[in-house]
């Protein structure tokens, strides 16, 4: 490992009770600073209504840590959007936010709209399928981008159990992410959950940033945010264990290789070869292969949109 990254694991990397509510509260308040809470959700009814709920209570009405809370209806076919709302938060749905440039099917495109309909100086991103959720998460990830004003983002690390082992989880980390980042980009290979989809980052960090439309936008928001702000504006919290859906194997098999193409394009601009990738699976007459086009898209910086660089005029 890196001096600089050794450096960066003692001084960059944090305990959630590192930083007290009032402590963290006590910032806010000085500083002014606001905070906007996004749910990406796609089909999470089963689980989108508690964090919310969870949110509500413990972060805007015992202590105003969280100005806004934001689900971004990525399209569900279930009754997400309803209980989502019927829990207490704003529902906005993806296709509604920027109608003159159509939707593409995505997490990372429903990230970068958000930041079109929601006002934070802060946005703290949490995944919709969370289970037993704290709302340490929250106050966790946002606490340093309060406290300390040269940190820009800030990624959650936890243990992620598998099948009631822990540390199982995360296998496109460990297979794919953790092997790229050491071998290209040294300099993040202290961060735990690099693809973790709990993080927060200043408004003015992410409206500069690429966001690839796919599961590759955390990889990309890391590399280039390192790019943009250097290793010591990036920081991590451990706020325990995340509980959550796992997905089946073919499904990660999509996830490493939207992964693998967002890191390719960052190491050889407009070198990709073949943008898709062939899985097989057993059929009447053996196995049958099923191809699967991998996200070749990026929405520009947020700044580059007219229709934010208007609201922010008016």
């Amino acid at each position: 490992m890196l001096e600089e990254v050794e450096r960066w694991l003692a001084t960059r990397s944090w305990s959630v009770t590192d930083r007290p509510l009032h402590q963290i509260l006590a910032a806010k308040q000085r500083t002014g600073q606001s905070v906007s809470v996004v749910l990406p959700a796609l089909n999470e009814e089963e689980t989108v209504g508690d964090i919310v709920a969870v949110i509500r209570h413990d972060l805007m009405r015992q202590v105003p840590l969280v100005d806004e809370l934001v689900v971004v209806d990525s399209g569900s076919t279930d009754r997400t959007a309803a209980v989502a709302a019927a829990a207490g938060a704003r529902v906005v749905h993806r296709d509604d936010i920027l109608p003159r440039l159509p939707a593409v099917p995505g997490k990372g495109e429903v990230l970068w709209r958000s930041l079109l309909v929601t006002g934070g100086d802060i946005l703290c991103f949490i995944d919709a399928d969370l289970r037993e959720f704290s709302s340490d998460f929250v106050s966790g990830i946002v606490g340093p981008l309060l406290t300390e004003p040269d940190v820009d983002l800030v990624k959650a690390m936890y243990d992620r159990p598998l099948a009631g082992a822990a540390g199982q989880g995360g296998r496109v980390t460990e297979l794919m992410a953790r092997p790229l980042l050491n071998m290209h980009w040294p300099q993040l290979a202290g961060f735990v959950q690099p693809l973790g989809g709990e993080y927060a980052a200043r408004r003015s960090l992410l409206e500069q940033l690429p966001f690839p439309v796919g599961y590759g936008v955390e990889l990309g928001m890391l590399v280039d945010a390192l790019h943009l702000v250097g290793l010591d504006a990036l920081a991590q919290v451990d706020v325990g264990v995340r509980k959550h859906r796992h997905q089946d194997g073919q499904a990660l098999g999509r996830m490493a290789a939207a992964i693998y193409r967002t890191a390719q394009l960052r190491l050889a601009r407009g070198h990709l070869v073949r943008p898709s990738l062939t899985q097989f699976e057993r059929g009447e007459d053996g196995f049958e292969p099923r191809t699967y086009s991998v996200d070749t898209e990026e929405r520009p910086p947020m700044v580059e949109i007219a229709e934010y660089a208007a609201r922010r005029v008016a």
